[in-house]
């Protein structure tokens, strides 16, 4: 492991992204930039009379379209140019003003929706008669006319839209403090070097089978956070004052409601998953009694939940090693589908390694007109593998939505968003279980299977908890102090995990370094979709080609239906606890094969 990471400009160019498919350079994005702002002056122009005639509003609703496309491009250029490198001024720069022009395009249209509200059924009917171009946004007018106990005056909906720029400094701000200026102290790694702690090289240590690096570096990394806990709490509150804003503002009962009315999904859904999780705490106690035997430890401490519980298996996998082998599991979902994976394989989609100010974690993003880009921070785990299987399915959801659609309905809801990529960790899952014959490296994927159903339906359910108890805090008027969400974060952990773990001091810390907690009620949706992949993962292998037919309608499908819905032409229905009870009545038979294998 080299002791400090490659500056960008050292990285090479083959195992970077290229933005260039985008924008050939920086001045053509600036360009485009003015374009954007010339079209949303003349949908300003319109301001009072949207609705007064047909032609005004196809023109409307076509220029906003344009508009969207662009500045969602433009957007895509700007944080993919700041994410290879968050200390470079220049793309800090780029990344602010594009949000200052989403902000200002916000302001600037926000009359739109409600003089679209105002129109009469009777009038939109004789609209779509007199002129039939006026179809294609149909569907994109009941979605705005469906808000309509939400939606302000014109007036109201601009200023509230003034506020946007604003309402995302809390989650700028943290940004910049986590991937930029947090810097954390370094470690004697396996081989007594000195080694500093980072991002991407925290999840390695964790896994180390050296439990005197796990505990340093869980320690060090904490110890970090503790130092900045109030700045922490300050930003933490900031996001969730601006949530229930907004909650106010547009009046729901409530910031989890609002969140996730967005997406067109009952908050029922999301109690539903609470509910239904915790019902079933007791499988992840068992896991946890099985981490502790196959550890062979006295006390289990949270620097013990990432290492293999299997030793001596693991294995460095490279990134060339990594894409063949996921290649090969998704071979179920067709020619097409792995067709296009190589394409990004080959066309430079992929930013591939660790370097200096690189934003952590792994992503998929992308833009209508162009193909998705997939941040990694690869370090040859077989996590990395998952990781890369991942954001791949979420890259081919992209590409087939746009594909299929027209730019209006090609961007699907947050909701379903994680279901492809789910559905690719657990096909390339099968393939390796399937393709193993040695009883511990089975038992080895196993432990991996179950870390999955770990961290993305227990864990994940746990952070949704987390933010829907926080809010409720904040919105019965408690005060979200460092203490109190340490306090709320530590007692929770204790419940998710149960007795035979300490729940370490420091793990209730954890709550300030989760950047998705400033996602606006995000991370239930990881469980959710996990569930949703797991059932759907398995028809295509049981069922064959049936199934991946209703699947790539699913990935099709974009927008043009309410997410619920287009999960139920995949043979998933959220509305119900059965897909997640399926799933965890699964996470409790690996254990049990899991425990049979260890006993052997």
């Amino acid at each position: 492991m080299a002791s400090e990471l490659l500056k960008r400009s050292e990285v090479k160019e083959a195992d970077t992204w290229n933005v260039k498919d985008m924008y050939p350079t920086t001045e053509a994005w600036e360009n485009e930039l003015k374009v954007i702002t010339e079209i949303v002056d003349k949908i300003a122009s319109y301001e009072g009379s949207v609705a007064a005639t047909a032609e005004n509003l196809l023109a409307v609703l076509e220029h906003l379209a344009s508009a969207g496309e662009k500045i969602e491009k433009a957007f895509n250029y700007a944080e993919r140019l700041f994410d290879e490198d968050q200390t470079n001024t220049t793309h800090q720069a780029m990344s602010a003003k594009v949000y200052s022009l989403y902000a200002a395009m916000g302001s600037k249209t926000a009359f739109v929706d409600p003089e679209i509200i105002a129109a009469t059924d009777e009038t939109l009917e004789a609209f779509y008669k007199e002129l039939p171009a006026l179809e294609l946004y149909r569907k994109q007018i009941a979605e705005i006319r469906r808000m309509k106990e939400h939606c302000l005056s014109a007036e109201m909906e601009k200023l509230l839209a003034m506020t946007a720029e604003m309402s995302q400094t809390p989650a700028d701000t943290f940004s910049i403090l986590n991937n930029a200026d947090l810097v954390f102290p370094e470690i004697e790694d396996e081989n007594g070097e000195k080694v500093r702690i980072t991002h991407g090289r925290y999840g390695q240590f964790l896994q180390s089978a050296d439990r005197r690096v796990r505990k340093d570096a869980f320690e060090n990394l904490y110890q970090t956070y503790k130092q900045f806990l109030n700045t922490s709490a300050s930003l933490y509150c900031g996001n969730v004052k601006q949530q229930v804003f907004h909650a106010k503002a547009r009046k729901y009962a409530s910031s989890l409601e609002c969140a996730v009315d967005a997406n067109n999904v009952s908050s029922s859904v999301y109690h539903n998953l609470i509910d239904t999780v915790n019902k079933n705490l007791d499988k992840m106690h068992q896991y946890v009694s099985l981490r502790k035997k196959c550890l062979g430890v006295e006390e289990l401490h949270m620097y013990d939940i990432y290492t293999p519980m299997i030793a001596d298996v693991a294995k460095k996998i490279s990134f060339e090693e990594a894409k063949e082998t996921v290649l090969k599991a998704l071979a179920p979902l067709g020619e097409d589908y792995v067709n296009k994976v190589k394409e990004g394989f080959e066309n430079r989609w992929i930013d591939v390694y660790e370097n200096q100010g690189k934003r952590s974690g792994a992503y998929s993003a992308g833009a209508y007109g162009c193909h998705p880009y997939v941040l990694l921070n690869y370090n040859g785990t077989l996590d990395d593998m998952f990781t890369l299987a991942h954001e791949m399915g979420h890259a081919m959801h992209s590409n087939y939505s746009n594909e299929a659609q027209p730019y209006i309905y090609a961007g699907y809801k947050i909701f379903v968003a994680e279901v492809a990529s789910t559905c690719n960790e657990i096909l390339l899952m099968e393939y390796l279980l399937k393709n193993t014959t040695d009883k511990k490296e089975r038992a080895y994927l196993l432990n991996h299977y179950l870390d999955s159903f770990k961290g993305t339906v227990y864990r994940q359910t746990q952070f949704a908890e987390y933010e829907m108890l926080t809010n409720k805090m904040y919105e019965d008027g408690e005060s979200l102090t460092a203490d109190n969400l340490s306090s709320v974060y530590l007692e929770l952990n204790k419940k998710y995990y149960g007795s035979d773990i300490i729940s370490d001091d420091q793990i209730a810390y954890e709550w300030a370094r989760i950047p998705h907690f400033y996602y606006n009620f995000y991370v239930y949706q990881y469980a959710t979709s996990y569930c949703a992949a797991f059932s759907v993962a398995h028809k295509i292998l049981e069922e064959g080609t049936p199934a991946v037919e209703r699947y790539k309608k699913f990935l099709s499908g974009g927008c043009s239906m309410a997410p619920v819905e287009l999960l139920k032409i995949a043979g998933v229905n959220l509305e119900t606890p059965a897909p997640i009870q399926d799933a965890l009545n699964a996470f409790g038979e690996i254990i049990k094969e899991m425990e049979t294998l260890v006993e052997d």
